[in-house]
């Protein structure tokens, strides 16, 4: 299709799926990635081991032609087992959607990017560089500046260079300090740290059909299947205060700490303190970088909008990403014009990345705290009434964000807001009249609901 190929610089799971995306168009790609192949080396350690797969990813995964592929990897999840402080109460699920098909997948990191950097290996178009870090790029050309492992240094003609290089990415790095972009990183006052629960007796030791959640309000630990029946356990903690990762130093006050918050979950880690000090702990942020789009230069993925991972979106926002941009180069003939095609999807999709960055951090409050408020648990079942009475007016903003990819993250963030005036008047309406505060709405509840619904919706 054209003489000089597209750089793609890192072989993570946008970089790897764009890779296969433009590919099948007949591109020519160099795909460069800075680790050695994943295919024969170990994932390398600090980085999130599960990720949740949701109607975006899969969407994306779908116009690759690679679900066939990664269906087998994938653990369905129907909602959120919820184990609340006190040890006494049976741990309850809130599910995320009531319909069948409203689940979200857990899936191995490691695995995922096997499946999708041997589909772009198949590919004639595509040529595969590891152990390759890219150090510098030419906006005007495209061209990519990379060094071998040996330090050789060498350059990579290209029409158009895509950073999918992560969170750290270089090239934002390179680009931010040339000054032909800014670079905004929102650092979270929480960190995480991963731990293993191994299977039982062959079996899983939690309910393997959940996202298992601990919320203590300002910190949590969460729990997602494995298909070796294990669970890749993540806290979710402060960096420093009490409780703060710096105030559990000693094996003593880690063992002490998980008994008196996670009492159920403590005995099914009986390494917890050898797993404490050897695992890394990680960092979490939101990154906000302009223009993503520079000459023959983009950003895409955790480049462009690194965002925190509560609401699972990273992964599913970067596939989307790669489908936006493959979309864009439909019907094209010849060489596109890179900077023009650039800058229209920086335009599309800026309001929708910042959109999902912001309920990602209101995600994390819902997770740890809220989903313990009676408030909250009765405006979710009041949602999930109103959705079966209204389908397609009426959607709970969690299930258009996961499971309707045709409605993009800011029209649901705008919607979010409609919907819970809705739930918040129809509160305030109750407790003028003194009722109690019932799970579901009556029927004058409802019709008033209806009435709402027709106004602002």
């Amino acid at each position: 299709m054209r003489a000089q190929p597209v750089n793609i610089a890192g072989a993570g799971l946008a970089g790897a799926l764009l890779a296969v995306l433009l590919g099948r168009r007949g591109i020519a790609v160099n795909l460069i990635e800075r680790r050695p192949d994943p295919r024969t080396h170990p994932a390398e350690a600090g980085r999130s081991i599960n990720l949740a797969l949701a109607a975006r990813g899969i969407r994306a995964l779908e116009q690759a032609g690679l679900m066939r592929q990664v269906r087998p990897l994938l653990l369905p999840m129907r909602g959120r087992m919820i184990h609340e402080p006190h040890a006494t109460t049976a741990p309850h699920l809130l599910p995320y959607g009531q319909r069948d098909e409203e689940v979200i997948y857990s899936v191995g990191r490691a695995a995922l990017n096997r499946v999708l950097i041997e589909a772009a290996a198949a590919l004639p178009q595509v040529q595969l560089r590891f152990a390759t870090t890219c150090i510098g790029v030419q906006v005007a050309s495209g061209e990519l500046q990379v060094s071998d492992r040996g330090g050789t240094a060498s350059r990579l003609a290209a029409a158009a260079t895509i950073a999918a290089d992560g969170a750290g990415s270089a090239l934002r790095a390179v680009l931010a300090g040339t000054g032909q972009m800014s670079v905004r990183e929102e650092p979270l006052e929480h960190g995480y740290k991963e731990l293993h629960i191994a299977a039982r007796d062959g079996g899983y030791a939690l309910e393997p059909a959940a996202l298992h959640v601990w919320p203590r309000h300002g910190f949590m630990l969460i729990a997602l299947p494995n298909p070796d029946r294990s669970f890749t356990a993540t806290l979710f903690l402060a960096h420093h205060g009490r409780p703060g990762f710096d105030s559990l130093r000693s094996d003593r006050a880690v063992e002490e700490f998980f008994a008196r918050e996670f009492a159920s979950a403590a005995p099914l880690i009986p390494d917890l303190p050898r797993q404490f000090r050897e695992h890394p702990q990680g960092s979490l942020g939101t990154i906000h970088a302009a223009p993503w789009a520079c000459g023959r230069v983009l950003l895409v993925g955790d480049a462009a909008h690194a965002i925190v991972p509560f609401h699972g979106q990273g992964m599913n926002a970067a596939f989307e990403d790669c489908v936006l941009l493959d979309a864009m180069l439909e019907g094209a003939t010849g060489e596109p014009d890179w900077p023009a095609l650039f800058a229209r999807f920086d335009e599309a999709r800026r309001a929708d990345a910042e959109a999902i960055a912001e309920m990602a951090l209101e995600n994390y409050a819902e997770m740890r705290s809220s989903v313990l408020d009676e408030r909250f648990l009765r405006h979710k079942a009041w949602a999930l009434q109103l959705e079966r009475l209204h389908p397609g007016r009426f959607i709970p903003r969690y299930a258009m964000v996961m499971f309707h990819p045709q409605i993009p993250y800011a029209q649901a963030q705008r919607r979010g807001v409609l919907q819970q005036g809705i739930l918040d008047q129809l509160e305030a309406e109750r407790d003028k009249r003194g009722a109690a505060g019932a799970a579901l709405l009556e029927a004058s509840e409802l019709a008033r609901a209806a009435q709402l619904i027709r106004e602002r919706l």
